[in-house]
């Protein structure tokens, strides 16, 4: 039997006296013995994330997602299509017109970031795919931003323009769709939505596609001061600077979507 041994004058921690073969007595410092399994601090794999990081990577991601879409939607070059669409009506039934349309892509964008997903798993489209699709899509369309012309997943046939003069209400076609909501901005707001966000960051999505077409509509409503203001030059270097930025993004979006794809690493 051993017996603990407190040495009281010398150290005022208690230790315990073990023996030893052929010696007579050690002393061990319990003061330098691990803590109990229930005092350890959790491994830092356990820990929660802090809020501040959290709150970082969000506002990343918000704020990436508020440039990208409203550089495809580009207010200011639609506002210039549209100063040309409604001229000869007044004021109110411009406004009217505005609202109108831009109600009804709101529509058409929301529906299609709730819904494309299942839509593509449906259709048996992964995710990677898409992201390479949709990259193409919108590196096309920074290419004919950046070179000023006509973009074809905006711009409308002679027909459809001849069309378009002669309908009473531009606000569902050419005006909603292509203009606001075309095959560029669907595929935008699908790509935002397949990222596998949590709740709280998707709907601040959302609130990135109204705040867009919130801006969308003032550019409409003040389509010719701006066009006076700015001129056709001033409007396409805007664009082309816009375009410029677009096509960096929907490469990374096509990079993106190749790594996953082929299951590579970094």
């Amino acid at each position: 039997m051993f017996q603990p041994q407190v040495r009281g004058d010398a150290d005022p921690t208690p230790s315990l006296a073990l023996p030893r073969e052929g010696e007579g007595i050690y002393t061990l410092d319990a003061s330098r013995l691990p803590p109990p399994a229930s005092r350890l601090p959790p491994p830092a794999s356990r820990l929660p994330p802090p809020a501040s990081r959290y709150t970082a990577s969000m506002f990343e991601t918000l704020l990436a997602a508020f440039v990208l879409l409203f550089i495809v939607v580009d207010p200011i070059g639609v506002a210039a299509i549209y100063a040309a669409l409604v001229q000869g009506a007044d004021r109110r039934e411009q406004r009217r017109i505005a609202r109108n349309g831009v109600l009804l892509a709101t529509g058409i964008l929301l529906t299609f970031m709730l819904l494309g997903n299942g839509l593509l798993a449906m259709l048996g489209i992964s995710i990677p795919a898409f992201r390479v699709a949709g990259g193409v899509l919108l590196f096309i369309l920074s290419l004919d931003m950046i070179f000023a012309r006509q973009s074809g997943l905006r711009a409308t046939t002679l027909k459809e323009q001849r069309e378009a003069v002669r309908s009473q209400d531009i606000s569902v076609f050419p005006l909603a769709f292509p203009l606001i909501a075309g095959p560029g901005a669907m595929t935008t707001v699908l790509l935002m939505a397949s990222s596998g966000h949590d709740a709280l960051v998707f709907t601040g999505l959302m609130g990135v596609v109204l705040l867009v077409l919130a801006l969308a509509l003032i550019a409409l409503w003040f389509a010719p001061v701006i066009v006076r203001g700015l001129g056709e030059t001033g409007i396409n270097v805007i664009n082309r600077l816009l375009g410029l930025i677009l096509s960096a993004l929907a490469v990374q979006f096509i990079l993106d979507g190749v790594r996953v794809g082929l299951g590579l690493g970094g």
